[in-house]
């Protein structure tokens, strides 16, 4: 669960909501002002009951402050061996951003703990299916341009878990309703239940 947001505060109530129904991790973004700074503040208010992992990292120097702040879970965009690496020298679990084979064979060799398929909108479902051909059993979490209706399709194709954004929470954290946003987080842990629990089976929960 993607929250890329305009203040962190605006994140709190939402959050809330998230936690009530559920959602097994959350990835604040560093595009969000006040995450590096704030992360130990939201890892003691929510760490014992939800994930917490910061996204859009970088840099190893992000890896180590956020460390540092006890998130125990980052992600990446793209395909940087220096961070991944980084990441696992400090025990904390990377889910590293990739395309091609030959990004998600680099994350994954350098020792991401799984591998985000981005943007997985642009291939559809079978492309995990496809890439577990040469590499069965590599963790794969697509993210960009998944909806609410297309879960099921993903876990089905052997994604070991989603990673959505914009179609779950809409408008939530600029105002919208919170109503609507747990209607949307009950369908989404509802899609979900028939999936690998990712968070169990790579050990970082």
């Amino acid at each position: 669960m993607v929250l890329r947001a305009p203040d962190l505060d605006s994140c709190l109530p939402v959050i809330d909501v998230l936690v009530d129904e559920g959602i097994g991790a959350i990835e604040l973004t560093m595009t969000t002002p006040g995450v590096l700074e704030r992360a130990p503040e939201i890892v003691a208010a929510y760490g014992d009951r939800i994930r917490i992992g910061v996204g859009t990292v970088t840099r190893v120097g992000e890896v180590e402050v956020l460390a540092d702040a006890g998130v125990g879970l980052l992600v990446t965009p793209v395909c940087l061996p220096d961070v991944i690496v980084a990441a696992r020298e400090r025990g904390v679990a990377m889910i590293a951003g990739s395309l091609t084979p030959t990004e998600i064979w680099t994350a994954w060799s350098n020792g991401a703990a799984a591998v985000k398929v981005f943007p997985a909108g642009a291939v559809g479902p079978r492309y995990v299916a496809d890439i577990h051909g040469p590499f069965p059993g590599l963790p794969l979490v697509p993210s960009g341009g998944v909806g609410l209706d297309d879960i099921a399709a993903w876990l089905s194709a052997g994604a070991v878990a989603v990673s959505i954004g914009g179609p779950l929470l809409g408008d939530a954290l600029h105002g919208g309703s919170l109503a609507g946003l747990r209607t949307r987080a009950q369908r989404a842990v509802a899609a979900s239940a028939q999936g690998v629990d990712f968070a169990a089976q790579r050990g970082i929960r």
